[in-house]
């Protein structure tokens, strides 16, 4: 492979040639890849379980306060 067609990295500035990492460096970046793709996952895990949350609250509304949903939904913050 000619030089300018290296798979390289940059970290902190830095650009390395990723075949002249050593094997433990390269397991490194492959576990923090996993970590960033899971941060990922877990924010679209979040986003659809605040939805869901507000879908309920809404409906609770809508049982406690009748279709105009008057009641404020209130929850313990000191559980969040």
């Amino acid at each position: 492979m000619a030089e300018s067609e290296k798979n390289t990295i940059t970290i902190e500035g830095t650009e390395y040639a990723v075949e002249d990492l050593s094997e433990n460096a390269r397991k490194i970046i492959v576990n923090i890849q996993f970590a960033d793709q899971e941060i990922g996952r877990q924010r679209l895990m979040l986003a659809s379980i605040q939805t869901a949350r507000q879908a309920y609250a809404q409906a609770l509304k809508r049982e406690l306060g009748g279709e105009n949903g008057e009641t404020e939904v209130v929850t313990d913050p000191a559980k969040n």
